[in-house]
């Protein structure tokens, strides 16, 4: 089953719900950011993800965006520029804890 790379952002309203959409995203990708996170997923951990993601948001107040990037090491792999200080993408394959 193929990888894919994922770039995973949230924006939730309340500190209780953060914390358990924190919890569910770090233990799927690596954190850039404060709401901001890589994740190299196959099919069935991007499901888990969605699923898992399903159950904690309040779906009227929260936005979580999920954006597909391509294969973690093709073309689109690239497509990610930083300015300032960068911090190193995860290699590829799995980042589940």
């Amino acid at each position: 089953m193929s990888r894919r790379r994922y770039l995973v952002a949230y924006d939730i309203s309340d500190p209780k719900r953060w914390r358990q959409v924190y919890d569910v995203v770090r233990c799927h990708g690596q954190r850039m950011q404060y709401s901001l996170y890589i994740c190299d997923l196959d099919e069935v951990e991007r499901i888990g993800l969605l699923c898992a993601l399903r159950e904690v948001i309040n779906h009227r107040h929260d936005r979580v965006a999920i954006v597909d990037l391509g294969e973690p090491m093709g073309k689109r792999a690239a497509a990610i520029e930083f300015m300032g200080s960068a911090l190193p993408l995860p290699d590829l394959g799995p980042n589940i804890v």
